[in-house]
C-alpha cells in the first residue's frame, strides 16, 4: 500500500470531522463511559457493552472512537478485529445521538476507523446493516463506496433493543476495501460511475416508520425480500444501490482496480 493512501485517509478524517463540527478521537480507559451514553440514547440500554469490555477492548487495540461537539460526545464507533476470510475490522456499532444524525457525524466516524486501520496496515472493515433501511443503504453503498458481500438471515437472532424489536434480524455485509480506487473516490467526496442495469428490487422509503405503523405489513416485505436476497446471491448476484432507491442486483463486478495484496 502506498503511504500517500494512509495520508490521504488522514486528510480525508479530519476534513470530515471539521465538516460535522465535531472532534474525533480515540476512547480509552474511563472515558468509555460517554461511549455507553451514546449507545444508550440510541438503542437503548439492553445494547450498551460491557464497561470492562469496552476497556478490554480499547486496550487491545481495536477501535472505539468518538465525536465530541461542545464537549459532548454525539457519536461512537466501535470495531475489533476478525481474521475470518482473512484480516479486517469487523466495525460493530456506529452510533450518533438523536438531533446529530444526517450532518456528517456518521460519515467522520467511519472515515476515521478507516485511517486508523490503514496506519495499522488492515486494508478492510466489514460491517452488517438492514438492507431494508434505506437511509443506512444508500450511506453504506454510496456515501461510503462499500460493496455487499453476504446476506445473513436473522444474522443476529431476536432482539429486544428499542429500534430493532419485534422484527427479523436479516443483515446485508459489506466490505469497505480501504484503498480501492472506488474508496478513496467516496472518501473524498467523489463518487464512483454507477451502473444503471440490473433486476430491482424496491424497499420502503422509510421501513422504520413502516413496522411502527403496520408490523404485519413490514413483516411480509422482510419475509418477501428475504426469499428474493437468499436466491439472487446464492446465484452470484450482488446489489447496488439504485439512484431511484432499492437495489439493483446484477453478476458480481468488484472493482477490478484495487490494489491486490
Amino acid at each position: 500500500m502506498s503511504r500517500s493512501v494512509a495520508e490521504g485517509a488522514r486528510h480525508d478524517a479530519r476534513r470530515a470531522a471539521q465538516r460535522a463540527g465535531v472532534k474525533v478521537t480515540e476512547l480509552s480507559g474511563p472515558e468509555v463511559a460517554v461511549a455507553q451514553a451514546v449507545i444508550r440514547d440510541l438503542w437503548g440500554q439492553q445494547q450498551v457493552p460491557q464497561h470492562n469490555l469496552l476497556r478490554a477492548l480499547a486496550h487491545a487495540g481495536n477501535t472505539l472512537v468518538g465525536a465530541f461537539a461542545d464537549e459532548r460526545c454525539v457519536g461512537v464507533a466501535l470495531g475489533f478485529l476478525g481474521w475470518h476470510g482473512g484480516i479486517h475490522l469487523h466495525s460493530h456499532m456506529t452510533a450518533v445521538v438523536p438531533g446529530r444524525q444526517s450532518v456528517g457525524v456518521g460519515f467522520a466516524l467511519k472515515l476515521w476507523q478507516r485511517a486508523l486501520c490503514l496506519d495499522r496496515g488492515v486494508r478492510e472493515i466489514r460491517w452488517t446493516y438492514d438492507p431494508l433501511i434505506s437511509r443506512n443503504a444508500y450511506f453504506n453503498l454510496v456515501k461510503l463506496g462499500a460493496e455487499v458481500i453476504a446476506f445473513e438471515p436473522d444474522f443476529y437472532g431476536d432482539m429486544d433493543d428499542a429500534v430493532n424489536a419485534g422484527d427479523h434480524s436479516d443483515r446485508f455485509e459489506v466490505s469497505w476495501r480501504l484503498d480501492s480506487e472506488g474508496v478513496q473516490l467516496a472518501a473524498s467526496g467523489a463518487r464512483a460511475p454507477q451502473r444503471p442495469e440490473g433486476q430491482l428490487v424496491e424497499i420502503p422509503l422509510d421501513y422504520d416508520a413502516l413496522r411502527r405503523a403496520d408490523p404485519a405489513a413490514a413483516r411480509d416485505i422482510r419475509l418477501r425480500t428475504r426469499g428474493i436476497f437468499t436466491r439472487w446471491m446464492s446465484e452470484g448476484m450482488t446489489p447496488r444501490w439504485a439512484q431511484g432507491g432499492g437495489y439493483l442486483f446484477r453478476a458480481t463486478d468488484r472493482d477490478l482496480a484495487a490494489p491486490r495484496p
